[in-house]
């Protein structure tokens, strides 16, 4: 098979990162996180992973891979458990990259739906073309039009992963409030950052995004500033992603991760939250 060629500088490139912190955090902690595409779809990449494969001893580096792929995993625990009432239910990734974790929950009766701006679905239909029963979108999802393309008939399940920190606190509100009149019954899942996690962790990226102000954007210091959004939208749960759903127990995993683990939770406030939207 031919293999795809990723130019240096190009949106394609950007998605290369995470895929490639999924397929290191695969090999190193094995018992912890599996994840059979990232390796896959590495594979068929025509591109120079050696600036990455140069860090794979660092600690903060395996730290930073490690920390997206709990989110992920998060995710397709949430997935999994709507799907045991609703198992014919949209899968719907806000944000997706080339994240494959609604393939990974796939059930053989669900439907999944991958989000992103068009520049990001033309890469991810070139690299990794939509399956049996998915669908990639092209769209802005601050443009509420989308959510037309859905089919939430059986129900429907919405995860964000690392994105919403990129939008305004209001941006965020408007789209669970839409989101929430339109699909009843539903359920969305997303993580946060607290202020500290915005201003400071964050910040180096956001400025690389050209976001210099980040004052305005999306974050949670506690479940008060996430509820009264709506009468139809309910938080009814908020974990910590690196510690709230799964121990790090994989032999691979050292002193220095569990620490920066207890930092996310203690000065990042890094957290999965769900919500629940009224069936009314």
């Amino acid at each position: 098979m031919e293999k795809i060629h990723i130019e240096k500088g190009s949106v394609q490139e950007t998605l290369i990162v995470p895929l490639y912190a999924r397929k290191l955090c695969a090999e190193q902690f094995p018992s912890l996180y599996q994840d059979k595409y990232a390796g896959m779809i590495c594979s068929r990449l025509d591109y120079d992973f050696s600036q990455f494969r140069k860090k794979e001893n660092s600690a903060a580096y395996q730290f930073g891979g490690l920390e997206g792929a709990m989110r992920e995993k998060d995710m397709l625990w949430e997935i999994t458990d709507y799907l045991k009432n609703h198992p014919q239910a949209a899968v719907v990734n806000l944000g997706c990259g080339l994240n494959m974790t609604g393939r990974s929950a796939d059930n053989g009766t669900c439907r999944i739906y991958n989000l992103d701006f068009p520049d990001v679905i033309r890469s991810r239909n070139e690299i990794i073309p939509a399956g049996e029963r998915e669908e990639n979108i092209p769209c802005d999802l601050n443009d509420h039009s989308w959510m037309e393309k859905i089919d939430g008939t059986n129900g429907a399940i919405f995860y964000a992963a690392g994105v919403f920190h990129y939008f305004s606190t209001e941006q965020v509100r408007s789209l669970t409030v839409s989101m929430a009149d339109r699909f009843p019954g539903g359920r969305l899942v997303f993580d946060t950052v607290g202020k500290f996690g915005r201003d400071v962790l964050m910040k180096g990226t956001l400025k690389n995004m050209g976001m210099n102000d980040v004052s305005g954007l999306f974050c949670a210091e506690g479940q008060e500033d996430l509820t009264g959004w709506s009468p139809k939208v309910r938080l009814t749960s908020r974990k910590s992603y690196m510690q709230g759903y799964y121990k790090l127990d994989d032999p691979n995993i050292r002193g220095i991760h569990r620490f920066l683990a207890g930092l996310c939770d203690r000065l990042a406030k890094m957290y999965i939250n769900r919500m629940e939207f009224d069936e009314s």
